[in-house]
């Protein structure tokens, strides 16, 4: 029964991070008021209240975006050095 749980367990922390994508790119634009982040391709995101922004965030700046469950969650962004 142990080696059940314990391979259910796996399988489901296993499944968690499939779900998890990097959005890289650079930023175009950045509204602190709204927090949204809109990269020189389009596309925007909107970062949580519980997530940090990096002080550093500005216009021109390269950055990566952590999101799971099919980019309906940002879990981090982190600017510059991460490459």
């Amino acid at each position: 029964m142990k080696k059940l749980i314990l391979a259910a367990a796996a399988l489901t922390l296993m499944s968690g991070a499939a779900l998890a994508t990097e959005v890289d790119g650079v930023v175009a634009k950045f509204n602190p008021a709204v927090r949204v982040i809109t990269l020189t391709n389009g596309e925007s995101y909107t970062i949580p209240r519980d997530v940090a922004i990096p002080p550093q965030l500005a216009p021109g700046k390269r950055v990566a975006i952590d999101e799971h469950d099919n980019g309906t969650k940002i879990d981090s962004v982190l600017v510059g050095s991460y490459m």
